[in-house]
């Protein structure tokens, strides 16, 4: 995580305007194309983090052993607990073709597990409509627009049943200028402001990014 950055830019901020990111995920993008060489649907991944990951499986009352380890029934119990989305909600995952958003599907086919007491999911999300990747790249964002949760894709792009040709690399923001964006944000607070309630959408300055290229032969 790029925590240390922000903890430094962030520290002439008053105290109760630190409240935000609160949970951290290590994310993963997969891509899936169909035998046209056509991109057709996202694999997401999530890592949520130690704490966060902990509290979680408290409340559910999983593990009580605490050996880190998750029996059949209780997997099965875990299983879609991040997939319960309000109607409308993108999943802090945004395609994009070249400049031109695309649309994603809801939630499907999730799994969930519990590895060195860290969660972790996975879901798909299917575009309307087969993606030819040509000239314009594929990208892929990942980030919670109001900062409550923050993400970094720390794992290599998959690409399944790709064309030869194709090759994805990662991005990551310049922190300076995003950690600016938010201390700018906040700065537009009053004292008595409620900034839980009202956080400025800041996250898109702290996503991390995928582009996908394919090039014929």
């Amino acid at each position: 995580m790029r925590l240390p950055v922000l903890a430094l830019a962030m520290a002439a901020v008053p105290l109760p305007l630190l409240a935000h990111p609160h949970v951290f995920i290590d994310s993963g993008v997969e891509v899936i194309f169909d035998d046209q060489g056509r991109a057709t649907a996202l694999r997401i991944s999530w890592t949520y983090d130690s704490f966060y990951s902990l509290t979680l499986i408290a409340e559910r009352g999983l593990d009580p052993d605490a050996d880190g380890l998750l029996d059949p029934a209780e997997k099965a119990a875990l299983a879609g607990f991040d997939m319960n989305w309000d109607a409308g909600f993108p999943g802090d995952t945004y395609a994009l073709l070249g400049n031109q958003p695309l649309t994603l599907s809801g939630p499907s086919d999730w799994t969930a597990d519990y590895h060195s007491e860290k969660l972790i999911s996975t879901h798909r999300r299917d575009f309307a409509a087969p993606i030819p990747i040509s000239d314009l790249p594929l990208v892929v964002q990942v980030y919670d627009p109001g900062y409550y949760t923050a993400y970094q894709i720390t794992a290599a792009t998959i690409l399944t049943n790709a064309p030869p040709g194709c090759s994805a690399k990662i991005y990551e923001p310049d922190p300076a200028k995003a950690d600016q964006a938010l201390i700018d944000a906040l700065a537009e607070y009053a004292p008595g402001d409620d900034v839980e309630i009202d956080f400025p959408a800041v996250g898109a300055n702290f996503a991390d990014e995928t582009r996908l290229t394919c090039n014929a032969n």
